[in-house]
């Protein structure tokens, strides 16, 4: 699982990426800062099964029944105008980028940084363009790599050598798209029938859109939205957007690991820890928090984590264990792992995520909830705890 973080320079990607994995890297006020990718591990948050069947288990990823699940992410080097023609670091950018299987695009949503990431007074520029922007260079990018093939592509189905969808699909499996998605997009726009031959300018960048969309989700952290005299921009934004300020949380965090205040990350509120003298440089920046608190309810850090994961890729939590009495793996570590599944992934997609050889050895499965046995094409739940029975062991 690869989170992309992504955005024009200087609108908080580099404070996000240190809030939200805890990770120290560069930021400053000026374009690119992060030259290299700086890849991490965030968390997205679940209900532990634990609740489920009512146990307390020693796990460091299970705080108070609520389970923390592992997610890559990766924050890419500084997006500007022109990057699918290879302008600033753009080809660079969109490599990096390109196995994400869901982007959260950074945005300066107070408005206080130019197109090229030059700060300015807040409010004076419309955020809405970056959006634009970003999805624009995506689409484009998307486009160059057809057109470049476009030809090929027309021999190879007058050939018939080549379907329309193998034909395409092939050109962006360095994208981690598959067949089905192109297939149900040419379904979508009615382009299936249509010969290669025929179609026009407008055919292609409708296409890539749709592509882009579907196979590359995009939520828009409005970053920097305390800042905002008013929210009303957000109603403007048609894609899934969570205001977040990613220098709240990074200040929440460190506070947290200084032992200074009690806060999860998702919390809209911390508590002083008893006892604890505070400087008063310090008790200024924890009441600057609670004034943004107050205005967005929580740093939205935590929030965009998992909408990305749950709500825009729709991905299922599941356990599996190697003991399905006790719950636990070989070692007896009760609920050891979880696996992030996409939605409609059977019992043989856990087995082959856990190993190859599992999956090629595969007989059934159990379901530890109900006890029952279940076949290899029988769909997962989300909460699922899984056993896989397999004739190969890993390895």
């Amino acid at each position: 699982m690869q989170i992309g973080l992504l955005g024009k320079a200087n609108v908080g990607k580099s404070t996000f990426f240190s809030a939200a994995t805890e990770t120290q890297v560069a930021s400053g006020n000026f374009p690119f800062t992060t030259i290299e990718p700086n890849v991490g591990v965030a968390f997205v948050k679940a209900d532990c099964a634990c609740k489920h069947f009512k146990i307390k288990h020693e796990n460091e990823l299970c705080v108070n029944g609520t389970r923390l699940i592992p997610v890559k992410l990766i924050d890419v080097a500084g997006l500007v105008p022109g990057a699918h023609e290879g302008k600033g670091l753009g080809n660079q950018f969109l490599d990096d980028a390109r196995q994400a299987e869901v982007l959260i695009h950074v945005v300066d949503i107070a408005g206080a940084t130019d197109i090229q990431g030059q700060p300015i007074p807040v409010g004076t520029h419309d955020p809405l363009e970056d959006i634009i922007f970003v999805q624009d260079e995506f689409d484009q990018w998307f486009a160059d790599i057809l057109k470049r093939e476009w030809d090929k592509i027309t021999r190879e189905i007058d050939q018939k050598r080549a379907k329309l969808t193998d034909g395409i699909a092939k050109r962006f499996t360095g994208l981690g798209i598959k067949d089905y998605q192109v297939h149900e997009i040419l379904q979508k726009l009615g382009l299936v029938a249509k010969n290669p031959k025929d179609w026009q300018e407008s055919d292609i960048q409708t296409f890539v859109k749709e592509l882009r969309k579907d196979t590359k989700p995009m939520i828009i952290a409005a970053n920097k939205a305390d800042l905002c005299k008013d929210l009303e921009i957000l109603k403007k934004i048609p894609e899934t957007v969570v205001p977040c300020s990613a220098e709240t949380e990074l200040l929440l965090r460190k506070a947290t690991k200084a032992g200074i205040i009690n806060y999860s990350p998702g919390d809209e509120n911390f508590t002083i820890v008893e006892g604890k003298e505070i400087a008063p440089a310090q008790q200024k920046a924890l009441d600057l928090v609670k004034s943004v608190l107050s205005k967005i309810q929580s740093t939205g850090i935590q929030k965009i984590l998992n909408t990305a994961v749950f709500d825009s890729l729709k991905f299922i939590v599941v356990y599996p264990v190697e003991d399905e009495t006790k719950l636990t793996n070989k070692d007896g570590i009760v609920l050891p792992d979880t696996k992030l599944l996409p939605q409609d992934s059977t019992a043989k997609d856990l087995a082959g995520l856990i190993h190859a050889d599992i999956a090629k050895g595969f007989l059934h499965a159990i379901d530890c909830k109900t006890k029952q046995r279940i076949s290899g094409d029988q769909k997962l739940k989300n909460g699922d705890v899984i056993k896989i029975i397999s004739t190969l062991s890993r390895g």
